[in-house]
């Protein structure tokens, strides 16, 4: 088995792993994520997260929540004043960055130990969880996550990233699954995305390149049921279309970097919480 994963994951830069959580674990992690649409913050304090138009990219409020568990809204879900065009239960994009560490269920998950075995297997000696989200991709006004390398976002020296993006209800072509390309993994991390060394600059955050232009036929679709982990090298490029149905496409997804005789760089938006640097995924 540990060649099998193996020798999937160096090939095409992802696994499936079926069943890897059981139904009543799935909706555990779905009811604390819902739980978060219980109790939104004020108005004036929405704030939204979106790959296509960038916003967070001036906002400190995204730079803070590497450590805290914090909200964002879909663009669609707010009014310009902050009210709410939509029911609560769907207006939220996602919760990050810090669930794995602060919330009691998802740290539960994030540490236990099929996480453990399945790094293990990819042959990771010192890994450490950076970051998790919960992403809701809600019906109707769940966005698009353009086209992207995880690397990109969460850069070492070596590259050595692995994501664990789990399923917690059925992704499908209508909303919104995640579609990879195989193989991209071996073509080097294509852009960074890092603070801004100009203190003066009204953008906190910027990418150091423009995007790349990704041929629509270098990608398969990944549709999966409930429970599915799909694992994730941190240079293969994905995606997911926006969510045009009427069911949505929550999961849990979190990062894993390794740190021994890896460097992690200085320049990543997400930075450690202390000296000690990012919870270790064998130790905890």
């Amino acid at each position: 088995m540990k060649m099998d994963i193996l020798s999937k994951f160096q090939n095409d830069g992802y696994v499936v792993l079926e069943d890897y959580l059981s139904p009543s674990e799935v909706e555990e992690l779905r009811a604390a994520g819902e739980e978060f649409t219980t109790n939104l913050p004020p108005e004036n304090e929405r704030k939204v997260f979106n790959t296509v138009e960038l916003p967070q990219n001036k906002d400190q409020y995204f730079l803070d929540s590497a450590h805290k568990i914090s909200l964002f809204f879909e663009a669609g879900a707010l009014e310009d004043d902050g009210k709410l065009k939509v029911h609560p239960r769907v207006s939220l994009n996602k919760v990050g960055h810090a669930l794995h560490w602060l919330h009691p269920t998802f740290k539960k998950i994030s540490f236990d130990d099929r996480a453990k075995e399945t790094a293990f297997q990819l042959n990771f000696q010192e890994p450490a969880i950076c970051q998790s989200m919960f992403i809701y991709k809600n019906p109707g006004i769940g966005s698009e996550v353009t086209a992207h390398q995880d690397a990109t976002y969460l850069y070492t020296q070596p590259p050595r990233l692995l994501g664990f993006w789990i399923a917690l209800e059925d992704a499908t072509l209508e909303n919104g699954c995640l579609w990879i390309a195989p193989g991209s993994h071996n073509g080097g991390v294509h852009r960074r995305y890092m603070r801004n060394k100009d203190p003066k600059a009204s953008e906190l955050l910027v990418y150091d390149s423009a995007a790349p232009c990704y041929p629509q036929s270098n990608f398969r679709a990944i549709p999966v049921k409930k429970g599915t982990c799909v694992l994730l090298h941190g240079q293969v490029v994905h995606y997911s279309n926006a969510n045009k149905s009427q069911k949505s496409r929550h999961a849990y997804t979190y990062h894993v970097v390794e740190t021994k005789h890896v460097q992690y760089s200085k320049d990543n938006w997400l930075q450690p919480p202390n000296p000690e640097g990012f919870p270790l995924l064998y130790r905890n």
